[in-house]
């Protein structure tokens, strides 16, 4: 067999989606990433970002990045380990570090290698990691990179992972979690994660790429939201939401940190992050720390977008934050709607399994701090003929 027959045979699926007018991946955007885009020459409305703050075409975040590149140029050309670290990875550690009440980070050039080499340097064979099976991919891949094992436990199912944690009384146990989860939008059970790791002698990951900047007081993400910061070992998160740029961090104890940074093959063998991308990242975090009206802004938009489309009559599943999921259930129906919204100037991303339980299928709708009541008045009336047109609602 040709070990490129599957590419030929995707291909012709792929295909066969465009010509039936059922893909929806990789559209291109000739625009910033606002509140509106430009796709194939007009303007639409974007409800598929995960850009909450705004921050991606903040002028001073631009500028910060601009600043970086006269200085230190685009790139690092090389590893941390060897050529790669600059002063300014170094401050945005601290940063970081500081925002986070840890007692220090290390800085990875995505958010997918943040857990990519964190896990992988800290699963051994001695070691198991506990995942919630809405996990991340970059968590689940993690684990396979790893040499421990990893067990799965129902989303947000408590008995199940005591069950999982009784069974394993002499590994080193390492429970890892979406702090908020991107595709339905709810919450990690964080006090009872934090209370039976305790009482079984695990460890607690979080991963808050889609919580940093929208949960908590000061934006630090869920565990600042349930009062945990100081319960919770690691912190992972990435500078591609609500950050603006890209990139990703853990921040943790001093000793996990030299750890991961001398044993960790993502941050190894890969180039440092980039000094605009580094700049940018630091300069995002300040606009959190000085602007929480930016947050507030964002958690008005996301009350008026779920409750407008609960009155309607779409179920929007467990959804408490500015990401919102519309369950439709049918595969076919996901890619209807997702058409029609499309020819009416709005844009969204459907899901369907693998990425969701079959009969679950639904489209991932969020919110951002700069969209205006028309923004969501406007795409609540598309919503509601698609709904309608299609029997969802």
């Amino acid at each position: 067999m040709d070990i490129f027959a599957k590419c030929q045979a995707f291909q012709d699926r792929v295909r066969a989606a465009k010509a039936q007018h059922k893909y929806f991946y990789f559209r291109t955007i000739r625009s910033a990433q606002g509140p509106e885009i430009i796709v194939d020459g007009r303007k639409m409305i974007m409800l598929g970002s995960n850009n909450y703050l705004g921050l991606t075409s903040d002028p001073r975040v631009k500028e910060a990045a601009i600043e970086a590149v006269k200085k230190y140029g685009v790139g690092c050309a090389g590893s941390r380990l060897l050529n790669g670290t600059l002063d300014i990875h170094e401050a945005l550690e601290e940063q970081i570090a500081q925002f986070f009440k840890k007692e220090a980070a290390i800085v990875f050039s995505t958010g997918m290698q943040a857990n990519l080499g964190c896990i992988q340097a800290l699963v051994t064979p001695d070691s198991i990691a506990i995942l919630d099976k809405f996990d991340h991919a970059s968590i689940v891949d993690g684990c396979r990179l790893s040499l421990g094992t990893f067990k799965r436990y129902p989303h947000n199912n408590m008995a199940a992972l005591e069950k999982i944690l009784k069974s394993e009384p002499e590994k080193g146990k390492l429970i890892i979690v979406d702090g908020l989860f991107s595709m339905e939008g709810d919450l990690a059970k964080l006090p009872e994660i934090v209370s039976l790791a305790y009482k079984y002698g695990a460890r607690v990951m979080v991963d808050d790429a889609h919580g940093i900047g929208v949960m908590g007081g000061n934006g630090r993400g869920t565990a600042e939201h349930f009062g945990l910061e100081d319960k919770v070992d690691i912190i992972m998160g990435t500078f591609s939401k609500s950050l603006a740029t890209i990139g990703g961090f853990i921040a943790s104890s001093k000793e996990v940190i030299d750890y991961v940074k001398h044993v960790g093959r993502a941050l190894l063998f890969s180039a440092s992050l980039a000094p605009p991308l580094v700049a940018a990242a630091s300069r995002a975090i300040k606009i959190i720390q000085e602007e929480p009206e930016r947050r507030e802004r964002l958690w008005k938009n996301a009350y008026k977008w779920l409750n407008g489309l609960k009155s309607l009559g779409f179920d929007t599943g467990m959804s408490t934050t500015p990401i919102v999921p519309v369950i439709v259930g049918d595969e076919e129906k996901a890619f209807e709607a997702c058409c029609y919204l499309e020819e009416n100037g709005v844009f969204v991303s459907p899901v369907v399994p693998p990425a969701v339980p079959p009969g679950r299928c639904l489209l991932r709708t969020s919110v951002m701090a700069t969209h205006t009541d028309s923004h969501l008045e406007r795409a609540l009336e598309v919503f509601e003929k698609a709904g309608k047109k299609l029997g969802i609602i």
